[in-house]
């Protein structure tokens, strides 16, 4: 048996207006899920945890049957970690967004206009946070790159317990009240406010000024935490396991499990990525010999982030047709019974630019079986059906046959 996981991160979403009074999922054009959904079981799960924050290393440590009030740390540890950082026992990972601010006026009048600053590329953000380490870094902390705005310090002792907001949470609003505070906070404000003088007037940020994109002239930082440790996937599940994403908080959680993590050239982490080669990375890994494939792809996510409604339908719709339509036609070729598992982690409504707790369709169709499934693969169907999982960590046992 194979198995294919399917995660269109943030995919589920409210109605809009604009179309027609459909979420996303609705309106869009995606003929193999919902072909599929017809033979599926479906229904509609809780991955984050009452009283826990909807984030994406909470959820996908769900699916991938992992309890998040038992193992849970922060996604900070677990992108250092995909980043190939040894943390020691005495340090804690923050990570650290290079955002975007409003120009003028006192840095705590500013505005969050871009948790993501403009998706900003690579290359562009390892200049950057190399100044920062050039400037800011010493004995006790240290900034490291990742991809495009995610990045990560390791503090010497740090807190670990402090309680920050996120910057996706307050974009369009000035940041004032969410700044770090109090005695507690004061170390972290003046970091972020010392990342404003070096950043501000980067050559990195005159030249995306000049090509008419936002600069990157602050750092973020939020969810800190410690080493992280999960048990092996394998052991628990008796399956190979390859993790294909662009996030390292995906990779990292894969890689702590003990799975596989394949890079693939050209995937971004955002709606423009390399869906043709996240489809053949798949392939390649069950011809490898991977028996649980967990594709994760970001790009719905970021769409609802940016409130990019068109673009959150079109990267449904490649997602469908790009991804999932040929990795079902090669298992399909293979001559072996195998299951596909598709659900979003967390919904990111594009009416509020983030995540929410509720709970998310899923669908699980078996190439030996036919369930009676739904016609459109929706919120509003899956809902429907009555099936209602409370628990996103037990998921797995309705998909893998022991």
């Amino acid at each position: 048996m194979k198995y294919l996981v399917l995660i269109p991160d943030g995919m589920a979403d409210e109605k809009i207006a604009s179309l027609n009074n459909k979420t996303p999922m609705e309106y869009a054009f995606k003929p193999t899920m919902d072909e599929l959904a017809k033979r599926s079981l479906v229904g509609t799960v809780s991955n984050v945890p009452d009283g826990m924050v909807p984030e994406s290393d909470t959820a996908n440590m769900a699916i991938l049957s992992f309890d998040p009030k038992i193992y849970s740390k922060g996604r900070s540890p677990l992108e250092a970690f995909s980043m190939g950082l040894k943390m020691t026992d005495t340090q804690v990972a923050y990570r650290c967004n290079i955002v975007t601010l409003s120009d003028g006026g006192e840095y705590d009048e500013k505005i969050m206009l871009d948790h993501s600053a403009d998706e900003i590329t690579t290359a562009e953000a390892d200049e950057l946070i190399k100044a920062l380490d050039e400037k800011l870094g010493n004995d006790i902390l240290r900034f490291y790159t990742g991809v495009s705005y995610r990045h990560c310090i390791l503090w010497e002792n740090g807190n670990e317990s402090y309680s920050f907001n996120r910057p996706h949470d307050i974009l369009g609003q000035c940041i004032k009240e969410y700044l770090p505070s109090g005695d507690d906070g004061k170390v972290f404000y003046d970091l972020m406010r010392a990342s404003w003088d070096i950043l501000e007037h980067h050559p990195v940020n005159e030249a995306r000024r000049a090509r008419g994109l936002r600069p990157a002239n602050s750092i973020w930082l939020w969810s800190p935490g410690k080493k992280p440790a999960l048990p092996s996937f394998k052991d628990k599940w008796g399956l190979d396991g390859t993790v294909i994403s662009a996030v390292d908080l995906i990779k990292g959680i894969g890689l702590c499990a003990g799975m596989q993590s394949v890079d693939v050239e050209g995937a971004t982490g955002n709606y423009k990525t390399n869906y043709n080669g996240k489809a053949n990375a798949a392939i390649d890994a069950f011809k490898s010999g991977a028996d649980y494939v967990y594709v994760h792809v970001e790009g719905p996510d970021e769409c609802g982030h940016r409130a990019e409604t068109e673009n959150k339908v079109k990267a449904i719709e490649l997602i469908d047709s790009k991804i999932l339509a040929p990795v079902y036609e090669y298992l399909k070729s293979c001559g072996e019974d195998f299951k596909i598992m598709i659900l979003p982690d967390h919904p990111t409504p594009v009416r509020i630019r983030t995540h929410t707790i509720d709970p998310v369709p899923f669908m699980i169709y078996s190439s030996r079986e036919d369930n009676e499934g739904v016609s459109l693969f929706s919120e509003e169907s899956a809902k429907a059906t009555g099936l209602y999982i409370k628990n996103g960590y037990t998921l797995m046992d309705s998909l893998i046959e022991k």
